[in-house]
């Protein structure tokens, strides 16, 4: 059995970018949702290096970048006033524009509007 797909570890097959196959990463590069997992952000840094795998789903390639731990920082606390602006615009995404009400879940976005608004909009002339 030869050398996994994706692994080039140089960047020489894949535009200078280090290259990993799924679950073959270095311990100290993880993606920004294991970064968050950790309570950490990127904090700025570039890219260092991406997963690539196939998707039967999707057609051709997937890809998940990597960022170096050592720079990553801690993740912000939030202050009120994000707390605030974040429950805010969560109410805005769940506000129905035709009825005006809280739906109690987000709006899709395909319908714009709130489930019985959008059943009640269908079944107009």
């Amino acid at each position: 059995m030869g050398r996994p797909r994706f692994w080039d570890p140089t960047g020489e097959r894949h535009g200078g970018m280090p290259t990993y196959p799924w679950h073959m990463a270095p311990d100290s590069l993880l993606t920004r949702r294991q970064l968050r997992a950790r309570g950490l952000r990127p904090a700025g840094q570039e890219v260092a290096a991406q997963i690539c795998w196939r998707s039967r789903l999707a057609t051709g390639e997937r890809v998940a970048y990597l960022y170096r731990v050592d720079r990553a920082k801690p993740v912000r606390p939030m202050t009120p006033a994000r707390r605030r602006a974040l429950a805010a615009a969560n109410r805005a995404r769940r506000t129905c524009p035709q009825c005006h009400r809280d739906a109690g879940y987000v709006l899709p976005r395909h319908l714009g509007t709130c489930l019985p608004c959008a059943g009640t909009a269908a079944l107009a002339p």
